[in-house]
């Protein structure tokens, strides 16, 4: 069967109304690489999709290569503090630009033939284009070779791209949820080294996102959250357009044996004092939202069967004010690290299991799946079109 036939498929596997017959995606979507191939162009290219953290690039100057899908791409803070991404690939003979994290002190230099590019993209100078010692050509006009600009968007400190272009604004394209935390739309300031850290899972990236979504499994995958976060304590969450996920009812501050918490994100609302939101943003960040904390993840898709999970913490105050609470913001980065390692079984196995030539898909729970049938068939929309429409669309 084709790719544009699985596609297909899955539009019938997986009913874009009602939930007492739902089925999962066929097993295809996970395992393949034709079908990943065009996840690439239409899921990830056509859509904003998460590529890297401000905190990567924290001073103006910082540079960082990024492999975006087998795209390489320069994200980088100018000196004006803005974050761009760029193409990273020089407009004379198609060299890599950056290869390694680095601060640029003065242009962006080709090490092949030494082109240079301002920090806004622009072509500063060509070396010896025209001959020996002539450093320009009438045939080269500087103007129309700048780096190539990547759309990009910066949202809770995550930035953005929609490679193709064509994606809606960013404010428009996630209101819903834009709207539904606009109490946290304040500053965030990350933990520092110890609340970043990185998974490697051996399992296709749409596994990790349903498994996000979902709070059906805590009782048996996670017992120490569940002992106090309990099963019946959650909610689901099907936000119109890109996002589903689950909350919680009954959030509980971490205290040190003084009883000390960590600051509170100013002016939130009364439910916040113990609720918490854990949403995944289609089509590969996984955000959390405490009344002290919040996090992000971003799913990288190394290949059709392989993910890295970027995990980063921040808080609503800036750590270096409040040393005194660095052993809490360890102790909570420590928790949640638990708690993503306690699920790398759960989407192995799963992807171990959908090698299994008869299984289906699976059947939705009518009350507990809402949230996973919901990204099942935003991924069935997205493959709705013509044969070939989403590789011609990049």
């Amino acid at each position: 069967m084709d790719a544009h036939a699985l596609t297909q498929h899955a539009l019938t596997a997986v009913p874009l109304h009602g939930l007492a017959t739902g089925r999962g995606l066929p097993n295809e979507h996970y395992i393949d690489n034709g079908l990943f191939a065009e996840e690439r162009h239409g899921l990830f290219f056509a859509q904003w999709a998460g590529l890297a953290f401000g905190k990567d690039v924290p001073q103006p100057g910082d540079a960082r290569p990024v492999d975006f899908l087998g795209v390489p791409l320069l994200l980088l803070r100018d000196r004006d503090g803005e974050i761009r991404v760029f193409q990273n690939t020089c407009r004379h003979r198609g060299m890599l630009l950056v290869t390694e994290p680095t601060r640029i002190r003065g242009a962006i230099r080709c090490p092949y033939h030494s082109w240079c590019y301002g920090m806004d993209g622009s072509l500063r100078s060509t070396p010896n284009v025209g001959g020996p010692g002539q450093n320009g050509h009438p045939a080269l006009n500087p103007s129309d070779l700048g780096l190539i600009p990547i759309r990009s968007h910066v949202w809770r400190d995550i930035v953005f791209v929609n490679l193709n272009g064509t994606a809606p604004a960013f404010e428009e394209a996630h209101a819903p949820l834009l709207q539904r935390w606009q109490e946290f739309e304040q500053p965030l300031h990350f933990g520092g080294p110890g609340s970043s850290f990185e998974l490697e899972v051996q399992c296709n990236w749409k596994l990790a996102v349903e498994n996000y979504c979902e709070s059906y499994h805590l009782p048996w995958v996670h017992p120490e959250l569940n002992s106090y976060s309990r099963l019946e304590d959650h909610y689901n969450i099907e936000g119109e357009g890109g996002f589903a996920g689950q909350g919680s009812l009954v959030y509980r501050q971490l205290q040190d044996e003084d009883g000390a918490v960590l600051p509170d994100f100013a002016e939130l609302g009364e439910r916040w004092n113990e609720a918490a939101e854990y949403i995944a943003l289609y089509p590969n960040v996984l955000l959390g939202v405490q009344r002290d904390h919040a996090f992000a993840v971003l799913l990288e898709p190394r290949s059709c069967e392989r993910t890295s999970e970027q995990i980063v913490l921040y808080y609503a105050q800036d750590p270096a004010t409040t040393p005194e609470l660095d052993a809490l913001r360890a102790e909570n980065a420590r928790r949640w690290r638990r708690v993503f390692e306690e699920d790398i079984f759960v989407v192995e196995g799963m992807q171990k299991g959908r090698h299994g030539p008869h299984f289906d898909g699976g059947r939705f729970s009518p009350v507990m799946d809402g949230p996973t049938q919901h990204f099942h068939q935003w991924v069935a929309r997205q493959f709705a079109a013509p044969p070939g429409a989403l590789r011609a669309a990049t």
